[in-house]
């Protein structure tokens, strides 16, 4: 199914005086203080978080939630009556309920999602209250109804979170403006809106940063495809965020937001599945996931744990399905209240993935190759974080910190094409890379009077290492690449946002930043040195109009910055690239629709000078160079909408032109477009809810188009790829803690090429396909306890 977008709230809770936390304000009743039948209650209408913490104060009750409540409009509530009525009415229709959880005290949960059940006969269909979206990728929770910027939020339906294939694919098929290179799980690079540097994996850094909660899990290296087991929901911001998380995010960022720990219930949920492919051998998939309460309302614990074996379809000589997958991965968080108002988050997770081969072949739509060395791939990723957050008085404070270690190996065929390396056999090339990554951010946020603002401290110490080796048949090796960096980012930031008038609001942020590297190089067996750094600001301005509380129109400027790194000129010396400066002014409009139906529409400009760019040698290593300036001009839209009750279709599409508009590297350019990105997508989708006896079931169907895309703006490695027909079918059935799950992926069985690109050594003299993966089905079922 696709991810339905709907309203994020977790569903663990800290005690009462987390209201702190929640709303900038709390309130709780004296010791002596007892609830009466009823109140004296006027509340005037305002603002959901607002009008809660007047009733807290004239109730002299305590009303508590974890996370911060989207500010929606609500009535004035006059007259004499019982606290729950007096709640009752504020959240009518507005996606939440009040739970009496002690004498005085009251928890705010968003409202049980229930299964669509035909209605009977003649009967009216009922009319569920929309249900608000909360972003928290912006480091502050807001409702994204009246956020002025480019966000998607995408929430996990049960099967995609219990699937281990569900991955960074099924995330990019759902909306607009994420594109993936397709080299394979674990070796793909992630570009958004057209802020695309290269299809080749090189040292510089991602143009999107992948977050976990609230840190950064990588910082130069590939995406490392963490399956979506147990994940919430997954926030995309579009467009450059140095504003907010500083250098490198010229793209967005992609934001893993997990469950966290339900401090009073205890549940488990084991899953198990098999899948087959027309062209492939059988895989098989498992997971489980356990809350454990220690202490009810105290302390916690989430276990995750999941394995899969994905089928391969690519024969190689007479090895058949080489390219399988195998992927396992655990995730343990611990989740404690340790006083009253603060939360202390402590999460471990570990994911290995392990591919047996490369996807890719040498003619057009076929899923054989000729014999060749094997070319597996390992990506294994470790990460620990803490994550402690309260309030003192109306202000709410959070401080993070967390380490990521992250390996990424390849072994690549290279008999062919490595000549120059001086080895009169060779066989393999051996790429091992590392990557370490220490993020730690302190943020403050509170209101003053009518103005919100936000502010913190960043710093960030990334450190990677490349050591390419070439092995020959007789034992003999040569290292055809050393290379070491280390980089640091320290940062303070801030964002005001301001209301002018009952309608407009602005919005500005600027994040000041000090960033340097350290890059060592082995040339001629001799360690060479350069170091850079440099000190700037990078600025956010956003003006909002909402003239009412379902519709919203923004102009919203953004800018980022990446610090240069180097490259090795003709002569053989080590040389200092230029830093990337990026800015983009986009226009948007978000608007909720009758029958919780949802549309919106943006376009946007975007500048991007002196890129850097991984480009591929006549040796088939990778150096980086600064390429030249870019521009970028987009345009994109997504709608959801009921058609009549048990029926919902949902649609969307974009065209993105971006080109390279001067180029530094010496030659005539004939095609400038910028890599990988496809100049149009369209999607859609139908589903279609409905019930056999006590089961609920539903089903859906969707079909997705991706346009033309390009490999390279350098002639010798341009090549075509993209025009394709993504399609797959899906029926899913619960019935009490049952559930089951059947899927079948590529449909009308397409072959066409999604990436043209595999082996860097045989790249310039053969041309090479990676076809789609063969029409593929799925079944799953799982047991909740």
């Amino acid at each position: 199914m696709a991810m339905r977008h709907s309203a994020i709230l977790r569903r663990s809770w800290a005690c009462a005086s987390a209201v702190a936390l929640a709303l900038g304000v709390w309130s709780s009743p004296p010791a002596e203080a007892r609830e009466g039948p009823r109140s004296q209650i006027d509340v005037a209408a305002g603002t959901l978080p607002d009008a809660l913490a007047e009733l807290a104060r004239e109730a002299r009750v305590s009303i508590g939630t974890e996370g911060a409540l989207p500010r929606i409009r609500t009535p004035r509530v006059h007259g004499s009556m019982e606290v729950a009525e007096a709640l009752r009415r504020l959240l009518s229709g507005t996606g939440y309920v009040a739970k009496k959880v002690g004498t005085t005290a009251w928890r705010i949960e968003r409202a049980p999602v229930r299964a669509v059940r035909r209605p009977a006969p003649g009967a009216p269909p009922p009319e569920a209250p929309p249900v608000p979206i909360l972003v928290t990728a912006t480091k502050q929770p807001l409702d994204l109804l009246s956020l002025p910027a480019a966000v998607s939020v995408t929430e996990l339906d049960t099967a995609q979170g219990r699937n281990p294939g569900s991955d960074s694919a099924t995330v990019s098929a759902q909306l607009e403006g994420l594109a993936l290179t397709s080299l394979g799980p674990g070796r793909n690079r992630m570009f958004l809106r057209g802020i695309a540097d290269s299809a080749f994996s090189g040292e510089s850094q991602s143009t999107v940063a992948v977050v976990f909660d609230e840190a950064r899990l990588t910082y130069a290296a590939p995406d490392p495809d963490i399956r979506l087991i147990d994940i919430d929901r997954v926030e995309v911001l579009k467009g450059p965020q140095g504003s907010l998380y500083g250098t490198g995010a010229l793209g967005g960022i992609y934001r893993l937001v997990a469950h966290q720990p339900d401090l009073d219930r205890a549940g488990l949920v084991v899953s198990g599945g098999a899948s087959v492919a027309t062209h492939g051998e059988p895989g098989y998939s498992g997971s489980v996931v356990a809350n454990l309460p220690i202490r009810r309302d105290v302390a916690a614990l989430r276990l995750v744990g999941y394995a899969a074996e994905e089928p391969g379809w690519i024969d190689t000589g007479t090895r058949e399905d080489t390219n399988s997958t195998h992927v396992t991965g655990a995730r343990a968080i611990l989740g404690v209240v340790p006083a009253q108002g603060w939360r202390l988050d402590l999460t471990g997770f570990a994911q290995w993935l392990q591919t047996h081969d490369s996807n890719y072949v040498y003619e057009s739509g076929s899923y054989t190759r000729p014999d060749q060395i094997a070319e597996p791939h390992d990506n294994d990723l470790t990460h620990a974080a803490g994550r402690l957050s309260g309030g003192i008085g109306a202000v709410d404070i959070l401080l993070a910190s967390a380490m990521t270690w992250h390996d990424v190996n390849d072994t690549l065929d290279a008999t062919i094409g490595t000549d120059s390396f001086g080895l009169s056999d060779p066989q393999v090339l051996v790429d091992k890379r590392n990557f370490r990554v220490w993020d730690n951010d302190l943020r403050l946020r509170g209101r003053f009077g009518s103005l919100r603002w936000l502010a913190g401290l960043s710093y960030l110490k990334a450190r990677q290492t490349l050591v390419a080796r070439l092995d020959g048949a007789s034992g003999a090796s040569v290292i055809a690449d050393n290379d070491r960096r280390v980089s640091d980012d320290a940062a303070a930031y801030f964002d005001l946002s301001l209301p002018l008038t009952s309608t407009l609001s602005v919005d500005g942020g600027a994040r000041l930043f000090h960033s340097s590297i350290r890059e060592t190089r082995v040339i001629a067996s001799e360690a060479v040195s350069r170091e850079r750094s440099k000190s700037g600001m990078t600025p956010s301005l956003a003006l909002a109009w909402q003239p009412d509380p379902d519709r919203l129109i923004y102009v919203r400027y953004g800018s980022a910055f990446r610090q240069g790194g180097s490259d090795i000129s003709a002569s053989g010396t080590i040389e200092p690239l230029k830093g990337d400066e990026l800015a983009s002014i986009e226009a948007g409009w978000r608007e909720l629709l009758a029958g919780d139906g949802r549309a919106e529409l943006s376009v946007w400009y975007t500048r991007w000078d002196e890129v850097q760019s991984d480009g591929l040698g006549e040796d088939g290593l990778i150096e980086t160079a600064n390429v030249g300036n870019a521009r970028i001009i987009g345009v994109e839209g997504a709608i959801e909408l009921g058609l009549v009750p048990g029926w919902h279709m949902e649609a969307g599409g974009n065209y993105t032109s971006a080109l390279l508009t001067r180029s530094a590297l010496g030659f005539e350019l004939e095609d400038r477009h910028l890599p990988v990105v496809p100049e149009y997508t369209l999607r859609a989708a139908l589903r279609h809810d409905f019930t056999i006896g006590r089961a609920d079931l539903w089903a859906r169907a969707r079909i997705r188009y991706v346009g033309p895309a390009r490999m390279s703006f350098d002639p010798a490695l341009d090549r075509p790829m993209g025009r394709l027909v993504q399609s797959g079918v899906e029926l899913h059935a619960v019935l009490d803690d049952w559930q089951l799950d059947l899927q079948a992926e590529n449909l009308l069985s397409r072959r066409g090429n999604t990436f043209a690109y595999g082996n860097p050594f045989r790249y310039r003299t053969m041309e090479q396909f990676t076809p789609q993966r063969p029409l593929k089905f799925s079944l799953m079922v799982s047991r909740a306890f």
